[in-house]
């Protein structure tokens, strides 16, 4: 049982810093000024015509 309550407060304290991480690094790739123009193009793509 000790091995189940190591692992387990194992996964909770380093998979929510890992999710964390995550997430704000998803955050900052979205909003990097040098992604403006490439996400304007592909915001486009749906309503050119062929």
């Amino acid at each position: 049982m000790e091995t189940y309550t190591a692992m387990r407060h194992f996964a909770d304290v380093w998979g929510l810093l890992a999710m964390a991480i995550f997430f704000v690094g998803v955050i900052l790739f979205t909003f990097r000024p040098s992604g403006r123009k490439a996400a304007e193009n592909a915001a486009q793509i749906p309503l050119k015509e062929d």
